[in-house]
């Protein structure tokens, strides 16, 4: 027998349940996690916890539906950004409502999304699918899509391989088919410090530091200039850049040390991790040859930062044209943010990115997701509910 929809758990006060919790990426989500977990279990739902090495944060899968059938996945992050100096108009870990507008830090990116399938999972339970609907949850997407991946490690022994992925990042309920993928590193040059007046006896980490720069200010030129193009996303082509600089202690020192930061974003046609590995190999063929012959001691170590791939699903793929007919769309579009979505479909499970809300709200003062916004997903949630009926 069918859930009355009119009985349903409220999105919105779920929403506010699930804000209050602060789970900004450096802190422990558990107390999050606990409440879901619990939520789920008393709503028919199998749940599985994984939890991290520290013991301070877990991931879940919540699955309904037959335990040996292949099913779909809806995916989202439970870590939200710092608010710290952001002029927030009231409490940022507090749902406020104004004018249809729910307002709080994770409303759009994405504790919106999560909101309204965990308002669903009644329905889901009572729905007697022929065709499973697993709600992954995951952590530390935030700072680089780590916490996915000990759940996605853990697909096959939970159940057969899934037909599809649908990741609710904030689209605004456009099917997304595509994201770029990211490769970012951080580069420490290590020099010889010295007074500056005898500069030319030290080796200068600073400077050479800025050459490296140099080198991927000319790369992203040449592949804005000449790289390959995809004109559905807003930047259509690779991007390549250093972001954070770290060197040098007193104007009258020769600096030993000098950090960069620097990233990758490509296109499908790009490979991130290539293009960053070929800047690094310029600095250690270039650059460290020329401060190791001042000094053998100098040179460049290599920090590994962020990487994920890139999605790249046809838009004939099944899980695709599924998507737009649930959402009731023809178009599909592509974004330069990074996903969950590139790792579940490197894994082997077609995905779609598909979710309520702004990115252009997300990480920035006053978010919020709208009442309408949350209806239509929970639109497109039941029609998908209703595609995995027996």
């Amino acid at each position: 027998m069918g859930t009355d929809a009119a009985q349903a758990p409220d999105a919105a006060q779920i929403l506010a349940t699930l804000v209050a919790f602060d789970t900004v990426s450096d802190r422990s989500n558990l107390a999050l996690i606990d409440w879901i977990e619990d939520f789920a279990r008393r709503h028919g739902a199998s749940v599985t916890r994984v939890p991290d090495e520290s013991g301070e944060k877990a991931g879940l899968w919540i699955s309904l539906g037959p335990a040996d059938r292949p099913g779909y996945i809806l995916s989202g992050h439970s870590d939200v950004v710092p608010t710290d100096g952001q002029p927030w108009s009231s409490d940022p870990f507090r749902l406020r409502e104004e004018a249809g507008r729910l307002y709080g830090r994770g409303t759009s990116d994405m504790k919106g999304f999560l909101a309204v399938c965990l308002a669903l999972l009644p329905e889901m339970a009572a729905a007697e699918l022929a065709v499973p609907l697993h709600l992954a949850i995951s952590y530390d997407e935030e700072v680089g899509c780590l916490g996915v991946r000990p759940l996605i490690a853990r697909m096959g022994e939970l159940f057969p391989a899934p037909l599809g992925c649908f990741v609710g990042e904030p689209t605004g309920m456009e099917v997304v088919l595509g994201h770029k993928g990211k490769s970012a590193a951080r580069v420490t040059f290590t020099g010889r410090a010295c007074h500056s007046a005898l500069a030319p006896q030290g080796v200068n980490a600073v400077e050479y530091a800025a050459r490296f720069i140099e080198h991927v200010r000319l790369m992203a030129e040449g592949l804005a200039r000449d790289g390959a193009r995809d004109g559905l996303y807003d930047v259509p082509h690779t991007t390549a850049l250093s972001s954070v600089v770290r060197g040098g202690s007193a104007l009258n020192i020769v600096p030993d040390t000098c950090s960069v930061d620097f990233e990758v974003r490509a296109i499908g046609a790009d490979d991130a991790g290539a293009l960053a590995a070929g800047a690094v190999a310029h600095a250690e063929a270039v650059l460290a040859p020329l401060m190791r012959a001042v000094d053998p001691a100098c040179g460049i170590t290599v920090e590994p930062l962020i990487d994920y791939p890139g999605l790249e699903t046809d838009p004939e793929e099944t899980i695709a044209t599924l998507a737009k007919r649930l959402a009731g769309r023809n178009a599909h579009a592509k974004v330069s943010y990074g996903t969950e979505a590139g790792l579940f479909d490197a894994a082997g499970v077609p995905s779609v990115v598909i979710g309520p809300g702004s990115i252009a709200r997300a990480h920035r003062a006053d978010e919020y997701v709208t009442r309408g916004e949350l209806d239509a997903c929970t639109g497109f949630l039941r029609r998908l509910i209703d595609e995995c009926r027996g």
